[in-house]
C-alpha cells in the first residue's frame, strides 16, 4: 500500500524524515524532491564494473545548463531523507518525462532504513536545459509486511554527495584495501 500525502506529513519526524521540507511540494501520494546544482558525469569511454571510473564535476548556473543526449549525468537531491518501517521509492514527475528527460535510469527502488541524498542517474532523449532547484523527482512510500532489516551499507548509506557507482566493492572486495585503488580513486576525487 501507498503512502497518501496526509500520512506522509503524519510521519514525518518519525519514520520520514525529507529535509528540507517545503508543504507546497507535497502531492496527494507523494512529494517533489528538486535538483542539487552539481552534477558529475563519467570521464571513461568504458565504465569498468571492477574500478572507481573517473568522474568530472559540473554545476548548473541558475540560467541553466543543457543535459545533451548519449551522456548519463548524476545529480543529487537537495532533499536529505530518512526512512524506517517504509520502503521509499523515488519516480520521474510526468512534466519532466514530458521532455525526454529520464530521471532515474534503473535505481528508483529504496531500502528501508535509507539515509542520505537520492543519486539521480539521469539521460535525455534530446537536448534539455535543467534548472538547479527544479522540482526533478518524487519520493513515494510503500507500507511493508513481515520483519525486516534496515539498509545499511557501507557504500551509499549517509552519502553526503553524489555517488558513482561502487559496484567495484562488491564484487571485488579487497579494492577496499588495495592503497593502489584507494589512491587513484582519492587523487581522481581531489581533482574533480
Amino acid at each position: 500500500m501507498i503512502l497518501s500525502g496526509h500520512e506522509i506529513r503524519e510521519q514525518l519526524g518519525s519514520n520520514i524524515v525529507i529535509d528540507p521540507f517545503d508543504p507546497a511540494r507535497l502531492n496527494p501520494n507523494s512529494y517533489n524532491l528538486s535538483l542539487h546544482d552539481e552534477l558529475l558525469v563519467y570521464e571513461e569511454v568504458v565504465l569498468d564494473m571492477l574500478k572507481p571510473n573517473r568522474v568530472r564535476r559540473l554545476t548548473i548556473p541558475p540560467q541553466g545548463l543543457v543535459l545533451n543526449p548519449q551522456q548519463l549525468y548524476l545529480g543529487r537531491t537537495v532533499e536529505r531523507t530518512e526512512t524506517h518501517n517504509l520502503v521509499p521509492m523515488i519516480e520521474g514527475r510526468s512534466s519532466i518525462g514530458r521532455l525526454g528527460l529520464f530521471v532515474h535510469v534503473t535505481a528508483g527502488f529504496g531500502d528501508v532504513g535509507f539515509c542520505g541524498y537520492w543519486t539521480l542517474e539521469m539521460f535525455a532523449v534530446q537536448p534539455v536545459r535543467v534548472y538547479p532547484g527544479v522540482p526533478i523527482c518524487q519520493i513515494f512510500y510503500h507500507q511493508i509486511a513481515g520483519s525486516y532489516t534496515e539498509y545499511e551499507s557501507d557504500k551509499y548509506q549517509h552519502n553526503h554527495d553524489i555517488q558513482p557507482s561502487m559496484l567495484f566493492k562488491e564484487l571485488n572486495p579487497s579494492s577496499e584495501h588495495d592503497p593502489q585503488l584507494q589512491l587513484e580513486f582519492g587523487m581522481e576525487r581531489m581533482l574533480n
